[in-house]
């Protein structure tokens, strides 16, 4: 028997290249191929958000000549092919993983399109990002509006014409948002309770000082919020054009309309909750707040930063509207940035709680010999990102290696 990875993106190929310093014989079953999700699920003029020093997965850092810069998704996809080549993983594409489940008392037996495979260990490495997730109230629009999840959106250009709603304020939402918004065309966009970062402050990059204050290091268990910080959404910012803040209000100051969340459909009429105000200024209070972190550690460490003015709210919401009529109005697409839910229906294992998700500590499950990587708090915040994927591989790879009553126990 031998060990499978289950996807053959940056963290099962993080795996793989662990498994494979440590002489384990295993093999990665990816269902389409490599950088795959990185061409189908990203927009034309998506970037990093994180700095290209932050890539670090394990054996290939990045050592382009723009470290403080933000690959863009062309980019991204040559890292990761790169990564691949330089390691000749033992990988098979174009075979994906129909059924997991557990075979006798020592080991798993996996039902592929390429037939039936016995294992005695596996992890799965399919990412959390599975099934885009559209509100219901979506099949109750005009059938004359375009309708797209986010990770369908590609250019402005694609929709139709007219106007454009986004619905959903998270690092994508504001993102695309923003692109339409530069390609000039009129953006309405329903504001939800994702919070804001700054890109950079007092002569840094923002995700430079939260490095150094250990924010990518912290364990999810020390977190404030615990085990609930994986359904938080991130603070929304761009890479773009060398990286800067995404101001909703320097938006709307523009011309882009702001609503309050979409709370519902009445026939062609769209109707907003009344929290526009308390949504962007929570973003701001957020972005705010990591300032004051950074203050204090520069203080305390008596370091030589320049000093910088705090922000100004450039617009402020007036009447805020509670609804939308469509009918008659310019509106010809609608993009839904309403996150995705995840799809384990494959894996008939018990390593699940009441709402279908994994159950885990740092990705080992009460499943001898299951394991789990590059999701989104895994064990740290920069677990489903380049920066964190090495130390929960090798953190894995090597509970692989021991004994699997150990690995179960979690005290390999």
């Amino acid at each position: 028997m031998t060990v499978v990875v289950v996807g053959g993106g940056q963290a099962g190929l993080s795996m793989s290249y662990c498994l494979k310093q440590r002489g384990i014989e295993h093999v990665v079953l990816e269902r389409h191929g490599v950088g795959h999700e990185w061409r189908t699920a990203r927009w034309d003029s998506f970037c990093l958000v994180t700095p290209n020093w932050q890539c670090q997965l394990p054996g290939h850092p990045y050592d382009g000549t723009d470290p403080d810069g933000f690959m863009t998704r062309d980019e991204i996809i040559d890292y990761v092919e790169s990564y691949a080549a330089s390691f000749a993983p033992p990988l098979r594409e174009g075979v994906a993983v129909n059924e997991l489940r557990l075979d006798g008392d020592d080991g798993f037996a996996l039902q592929t399109s390429d037939g039936s495979i016995r294992a005695s260990q596996v992890v799965i490495a399919t990412g959390g990002y599975h099934v885009p997730r559209i509100p219901r109230i979506a099949a109750t629009l005009p059938f004359a509006i375009e309708q797209l999840h986010s990770s369908r959106y590609r250019n402005a250009h694609e929709l139709p014409v007219g106007d454009v709603l986004v619905v959903g304020t998270g690092q994508s939402g504001c993102q695309i948002a923003e692109d339409l918004h530069l390609a000039g065309r009129r953006v309405h966009l329903c504001v939800g309770g994702a919070t804001r970062t700054a890109r950079f402050y007092r002569g840094r990059d923002v995700v430079a000082w939260l490095d150094d204050l250990g924010y990518y290091d912290l364990p999810v268990h020390e977190h404030k919020l615990g085990a609930d910080v994986r359904e938080k959404a991130n603070q929304y910012v761009t890479g773009r054009d060398g990286g800067r803040d995404i101001d909703l209000r320097r938006f709307a100051r523009e011309g882009m309309r702001l609503y309050g969340r979409l709370r519902g459909v009445d026939g062609t009429t769209l109707r907003f909750a009344d929290d526009l105000r308390h949504n962007l200024d929570a973003a701001d209070a957020a972005s705010e707040a990591i300032k004051d972190t950074i203050d204090r550690h520069i203080a305390e460490n008596e370091i030589d930063a320049p000093l910088e003015q705090r922000y100004t709210p450039v617009w402020e919401p007036g009447i805020e509207p509670k609804e939308l009529e469509l009918r008659g109005s310019a509106i010809g697409s609608i993009v839904w940035r309403t996150g995705f839910d995840t799809d384990y229906s494959w894996v008939d294992v018990p390593a699940f709680d009441g709402r279908a998700r994994p159950v885990h500590d740092r990705g080992v499950t009460g499943v001898p010999g299951l394991y789990l990587v590059g999701l989104p708090w895994l064990h740290t915040w920069g677990s489903g990102r380049f920066s964190g994927i090495a130390r929960d591989a090798e953190y894995l790879a090597d509970l692989v290696v021991a004994p699997r009553a150990l690995a179960a126990l979690g005290k390999a």
